[in-house]
């Protein structure tokens, strides 16, 4: 009881820790997760709001390149290779990342930028293209670089007589160094894509190559709030359309990403500080066990004492009065029918004890006269001197069988009558063991025309008792000759010795009548005996006392007419060696 409340109160709080850390879990998660779309669109705006400042500022820069009367006056010339000549220095005078130049028909003349050359054909395309949005810009990209450009034009003169010039574009690389700016803004990883292709960034290359391979489709439309994996790593992430697909070239996408890791942190923490309240109330579930245990379980672990040493028959154990009131009721309830079984044991040792008194006296005078009479009668023969002296002899032959018959009836009820068996174990040759007995039983007037078949017995040594192991062995063997005796069949007893998984085993076999039904249940209690002419039934009694002192057992393996079989099965650590031969066969 006291380990199940232990465990009931333990588990009671481990679960209740446990229900408790999963709704903080999800809680935490939904406003982690709550948290981290707010910041998303804060990152969105944080963008746009840069993209404004820098829309205006090309606006600004290329209105003012385009009212220069320099740059007019170079585009005057018409001469490709003047304007590309003279057009380095205005591009380095902007200051910015790409610079062009074009006719009054939109043909491209000269255009510059900063680093690997990008293709004329695209380039020409995208600047023709932000010639029909007038007042904005324009994003392009070449060769896997990204452009937002401002496009003006360039003209001489005022009103009716205004000529137009050709036109100028300026603009600035949308490159990592941008991608750092809003990434440090917006507190997020964020990506350039054009056409479903990874530009710039702030996201390593690794991850990058990951995510042109997804199939979440962020590369290739508008998505807000999608949870997704990169590299292990869980992210929160949103995609904005910055220009649709044009003639010239793909769509233009900004990608935001938000790592999970500062909710990662935060549940790091949680688990860490629920974990040790869950210790705490563990042990608070174990105090409150001990408390109970002291005023509740003792007292009945004290009773179920004194019960399992009541039924072990100690009668002296006394349970102590502790705990509730009830408790010690009940402890006083026990005391007094301990008290009362304890009597009526006494009592019904007592009746038991003259019931074995009366039964043993009935048998042994019945049997002590039968070996009387025929010792007094033998012994009245004798006194007449004109019986011959072969007659002599087999009256002195019975007179000595009567004698034998009280003697071992005797020794019978002295070993019965011992309070507990004491033996001298020693080893001995099994052989040797049957060989004694085989010639004690041959000797007895019992075994006349019996016939006795031994088979070859094995080649042990055993440490028990040669003396009381004989005595049972000899006991098995007398009570096959008596029943053969009474029944048609050619009489013979065998014994047989074996080694089995549990032991050693030697079995006495008869041809009998077998044992009747009626005492099958009670064969191995003192003073049971069935068909015998004398004997007070304590045989297999001592038998059963001598096998189980060994650490054995005998049981009653068959009987049927003709055939009867009783086993003697000795402990494996009774047999101290054993042939090779043997040991092999086991195996």
């Amino acid at each position: 009881m006291r380990t199940m409340l232990l465990l009931s109160l333990v588990t009671l709080a481990l679960a209740m820790t446990a229900i408790f850390l999963i709704m903080v879990r999800l809680t935490i998660e939904r406003q982690v997760h709550g948290d981290l779309a707010l910041d998303m669109q804060h990152s969105l705006e944080t963008f746009h709001n840069l993209q404004e400042q820098r829309q205006k500022l090309l606006l600004r820069e290329s209105s003012l390149l385009s009212e220069l009367p320099s740059l007019k006056a170079i585009m005057t010339t018409s001469d490709p290779r003047t304007i590309g000549d003279a057009g380095v220095e205005f591009w380095k005078l902007s200051g910015n990342d790409f610079f062009a130049l074009m006719n009054p028909e939109g043909g491209l003349e000269a255009y510059y930028s900063n680093g690997p050359a990008l293709n004329r054909k695209n380039v020409e395309n995208a600047l023709r293209e932000s010639l029909n949005s007038p007042g904005s810009t324009h994003l392009f990209a070449s060769n896997g670089r990204l452009f937002e450009i401002s496009s003006r034009s360039l003209t001489f003169g005022a009103n009716e007589r205004m000529t137009g010039l050709g036109y100028v574009a300026i603009g600035d690389a949308l490159d990592e160094n941008i991608a750092e700016k809003v990434s440090e803004a917006a507190a997020a990883e964020v990506v350039f894509a054009v056409d479903g292709n990874v530009v710039a960034g702030t996201l390593p290359q690794v991850l990058r190559n990951e995510l042109a391979s997804g199939q979440s489709g962020l590369l290739h439309r508008p998505i807000e709030g999608l949870e997704m994996r990169l590299g292990g790593e869980r992210y929160l992430a949103s995609s904005v359309q910055l220009q649709a697909a044009t003639p010239s070239g793909g769509g233009v996408q900004l990608i935001v990403f938000k790592s999970f890791a500062e909710e990662r942190q935060i549940l790091a923490r949680l688990n860490r500080l629920v974990t040790v309240l869950g210790i705490l109330a563990a042990l608070v579930g174990v105090a409150m066990a001990a408390f109970i245990t002291r005023n509740v379980t003792r007292p009945l672990e004290s009773l179920v004492a004194g019960t399992r040493a009541l039924s072990r028959g100690d009668f002296t154990h006394k349970v102590r009065e502790e705990g509730a009131e009830e408790v010690r009721e009940l402890s006083r309830a026990f005391d007094r029918m301990r008290g009362q079984m304890q009597r009526a044991q006494q009592e019904l040792l007592a009746a038991e004890r003259m019931a074995t008194i009366g039964q043993m006296a009935s048998s042994i005078s019945h049997d002590l006269r039968h070996y009387l009479s025929a010792v007094y009668a033998n012994a009245e023969f004798l006194a007449n001197p004109q019986i011959p002296a072969e007659e002599r002899e087999e009256l002195f032959e019975d007179i000595r069988a009567g004698v034998l018959g009280m003697t071992e009836m005797l020794d019978s009820l002295l070993v019965f009558g011992r309070t507990g068996m004491l033996l001298q174990m020693h080893p001995e040759s099994l052989v040797a063991l049957v060989d004694r007995t085989l010639s004690a039983i041959r000797s007895h007037p019992e075994a006349r025309g019996v016939d006795l078949r031994v088979q070859p017995v094995l080649p042990l040594q055993v440490e028990v008792d040669e003396k009381e192991l004989r005595r049972a062995l000899y006991n098995l063997l007398l009570n096959a000759c008596q029943a053969v005796r009474r029944c048609e069949y050619p009489a013979w007893v065998a014994l047989e010795t074996s080694i089995l998984p549990e032991g050693l085993s030697i079995t006495v076999r008869d041809s009998g009548p077998g044992i009747p039904g009626a005492i099958r249940g009670t064969l191995f209690q003192p003073f049971v005996s069935e068909g015998k002419e004398s004997g007070v039934g304590l045989g297999l009694a001592l038998c059963k006392r001598i096998a189980e002192a060994h650490g054995g057992s005998i049981h009653l393996e068959d009987s049927v007419s003709g055939h009867t079989a009783f086993t003697i099965t000795l402990p494996r650590e009774r047999i101290l060696e054993e042939t090779p031969r043997l040991a092999a066969e086991r195996r």
